[in-house]
């Protein structure tokens, strides 16, 4: 841990009041400011982005036909409802932030929760958040280039543009990026709403052609199958947002599981009725064929007003992105509060109440992920390293049921869902690099245990030269931020 960092504001005497007091204390802890409806749309918003305007293509690809795809969509669904349901026992059991970390902690140690934070902080919560503005800006700059492909750097500019945009509100209020959330959810929702109606009207006009052979052709490998939900499962990432942030979440027991329980159905019956309105417009090559499957579905339905489409899909994965970035900068403030990264990422301002160096050192490496713009890559190369950690944390969840038994569990799932979630990750963990193996999972092997290169010294060992470089680094960028150290839980 690094020392020499400037003292926390204190309550000051005199001439000042006790309600000052009261402020003074309050800007050294994050706030419980997310309610239950925060909650939700914090769910359904980061869930609901670029996945299911982008994904339907590949999961299609990988299925081989309508029914597959269909039923892949619906099991995304189901497997996320059980994962988040083993989440909200590890919440509300262990009501501290940053969801896999803190739970990895308290069942296996600090090593496997480094290995996890590495990870995450470095690569996985900024190339998600860097692949939802990228998807962002293909579809905002889409009306500007009708019949063609918006030049790539035009596509990148708008990323950043956007990217910085997003950090600044995460920065300057948790109230204001919460409102920024709501909205957007909100405005994601009706272009869902849309999708459906249109594709429920055409389905009762007698659009049925393309579910009349729904199984037809070669079944998929095993590796396809978990190349399908790789993609759909992209989809429905978010799932486990709310647990980044419990410890600003307002009566963490009952609101976690509520949103849980609200949030996560919600978007499956909104997926699967999209993608069967898709289906009611487009044939299985039409959609793969198609550049933007949302606005290709609005072209052909909508008309005069298809111009509505990428509107609300640009709102759609703002939205998201908003989401992304809100948690991934409480994950690298839990992770430096407990010294597993700089200890600056775990300060807070104390005017805006907000974790901004965790928001700006993931903004930074967001940046650096936009460079290179092959969202498919990084959509595999995201899912392989984010399930080895997702089946770890239920196993944590199993572990915890027999070396912790003393902690109070609100909410206990049937142990059974645990294990078969366990079993499904190992699955689309394996299932992929034993059916084609790729350089990319070997990559991201490598780059996952290269975090011991700086665990076992400046961590584990705490060598004293890196102490006192940081020393100095870390008081600078303490005044020009003007964020002090948060205070001990209670």
């Amino acid at each position: 841990m690094e020392g020499g960092s400037i003292h926390k504001r204190e309550p000051q005497n005199g001439s000042t009041g006790h309600t000052e007091d009261k402020s003074a204390v309050k800007a050294t802890v994050l706030q419980k400011d997310v309610g239950l409806l925060s909650g939700i749309c914090l769910i359904v918003g980061t869930m609901i982005g670029s996945g299911i305007f982008i994904s339907p293509k590949s999961v299609l690809l990988y299925s081989g036909a309508v029914g597959p795809c269909l039923l892949i969509w619906a099991a995304c669904g189901v497997l996320s409802t059980l994962g988040a349901l083993c989440y909200a026992e590890l919440g509300t059991m262990i009501t501290k932030s940053g969801a896999e970390y803190s739970y990895l902690m308290e069942a296996f140690g600090p090593l496997l929760a480094y290995i996890y934070s590495w990870t995450t902080v470095m690569v996985l919560k900024p190339s998600s958040f860097a692949i939802i503005t990228l998807s962002f800006a293909e579809y905002a700059s889409a009306p500007f280039y009708p019949g063609c492909s918006p030049p790539p750097v035009i596509i990148k500019c708008l990323a950043i543009v956007a990217l910085i945009l997003i950090v600044s509100v995460n920065c300057l209020s948790v109230k204001l990026a919460s409102y920024v959330q709501n909205f957007f959810t909100a405005a994601k929702l009706v272009i869902i709403v849309i999708i459906i109606v249109a594709g429920i009207v055409l389905l009762a006009q007698g659009k049925t052609e393309n579910f009349s052979n729904a199984f037809e052709g070669t079944p998929p490998s095993f590796g396809a199958i978990g190349l399908a939900f790789y993609n759909g499962l992209w989809a429905y990432d978010g799932w486990n947002q709310l647990n980044f942030i419990t410890e600003e979440l307002q009566n963490p027991y009952r609101n976690l599981p509520l949103a849980i329980i609200i949030g996560i159905p919600l978007v499956t019956v909104c997926y699967v009725l999209v993608n069967v309105a898709y289906f009611t417009v487009m044939t299985t090559t039409e959609l793969l064929l198609s550049p933007a499957v949302a606005v290709t579905f609005g072209d052909r339905v909508l008309h005069p007003l298809a111009w509505i489409v990428p509107l609300f899909v640009a709102f759609s994965t703002f939205g998201s992105a908003n989401g992304s970035c809100f948690t991934a900068g409480r994950l690298a403030y839990v992770s430096g509060r407990e010294g597993h990264m700089v200890k600056i990422l775990s300060y807070i301002s104390f005017k805006r109440y907000t974790p901004s160096p965790a928001l700006l050192f993931n903004g930074i490496l967001s940046l650096f992920y936009i460079l290179p713009s092959d969202i498919n890559t990084l959509i595999n190369y995201f899912s392989f390293a984010q399930w080895v950690f997702y089946g770890l944390t239920v196993l944590a969840l199993i572990v915890m049921r027999f070396t912790r038994k003393e902690l109070h569990r609100p909410l206990k799932v049937p142990i059974i869902i645990a294990v078969l979630m366990v079993v499904v990750s190992c699955y689309l963990v394996l299932a992929p690099i034993i059916d084609k193996p790729e350089l990319e999972y070997l990559y991201c092997t490598i780059f996952i245990f290269s975090g011991l290169l700086f665990y076992f010294p400046f961590v584990y060992w705490k060598v004293n030269w890196a102490r006192k470089f940081m020393r100095p680094i870390t008081m600078h960028l303490q005044l020009l931020m003007e964020v002090v150290p948060p205070e001990k839980s209670e």
